[in-house]
């Protein structure tokens, strides 16, 4: 296995895109740290999942996004007990839709803290570690919007953008450690973040539930298909491999297209 004995923290993994990389990373060998909110029985279930699937150590920690202590003390407690964080995903996201005059404060804080600040403070906590063991994989989740804007995701659009600017700082940072830090920005995925969005633009476009999939989703991707969980997640893995040692700094699109015009 291609990451045998290395550990990964993947945050908000209990569903959707961050729980199918934290199970592609265990797939290669690697112990994983899952990360996010959810109902505990059902967390409990796909931890499991992952040990028993993939006989690696799989944890749960609760840690609180918007909480930089938090975030720092998720990073110090893998390292205690899993001796280090060879690969860090910053997957947890919110989304909110509104037009820039209405949009709600505390959203924008939120979305801004969980999108962007968060992964500041995973990578201030983890980079000195990495450093020390000349090894290290930083991988962003960022979005087709951290490279073009839609109406009413002021917030979003915002903390993507600026995701992709810490992630090109740290990259110079780290390339003489054998660290690589990268981001990859999705196009619509089907997840449960999209569908939620679904009646928010719904009623502020005044359109129908297909209107919104077809006419605003994948009106942007030329490939008309949502990108899969597994495509995403399988992007992951290769940039932790070895043949992905040179490519850092970058902004990775998998989007059926959507930035290319």
């Amino acid at each position: 296995m291609t990451l045998a004995a290395k550990v990964a923290v993947v945050t908000g993994s209990t569903s959707g895109i961050g729980l199918a990389i934290a199970r592609a990373l265990a797939a290669e060998g690697a112990h994983v740290v899952i990360n996010g909110f959810g109902k505990p029985e059902d967390i409990e279930k796909e931890r499991a999942a992952i040990e028993a699937d993939f006989k690696v150590t799989a944890r749960y920690c609760g840690a609180d996004m918007t909480k930089g202590d938090q975030i720092a003390a998720m990073i110090t407690e893998t390292q205690t007990a899993l001796g280090a964080v060879d690969i860090l995903v910053n997957n947890a996201g919110i989304q909110f839709v509104s037009p820039v005059e209405d949009f709600p404060i505390d959203k924008w804080d939120q979305i801004i803290a969980i999108n962007m600040t968060a992964a500041f403070h995973a990578m201030r906590a983890a980079v000195p570690g990495m450093k020390k063991r000349g090894w290290g994989r930083i991988i962003s989740t960022a979005s087709a919007h951290s490279k073009v804007a839609s109406p009413f995701k002021s917030a979003y659009v915002t903390a993507k953008h600026g995701l992709m600017g810490l992630t090109k700082t740290v990259a110079l940072e780290t390339a003489t450690h054998g660290i690589t830090v990268n981001c990859i920005s999705p196009g619509y995925v089907w997840t449960p973040l999209v569908e939620s969005q679904i009646p928010d633009t719904m009623k502020t476009r005044g359109l129908t539930r297909e209107q919104v999939i077809n006419d605003v989703l994948l009106e942007a991707q030329p490939t008309k298909q949502f990108v899969t969980q597994e495509e995403v997640a399988a992007f992951v893995v290769f940039l932790c491999s070895d043949g992905a040692k040179q490519v850092t700094g970058a902004n990775l699109s998998i989007d059926g297209g959507w930035t290319a015009g």
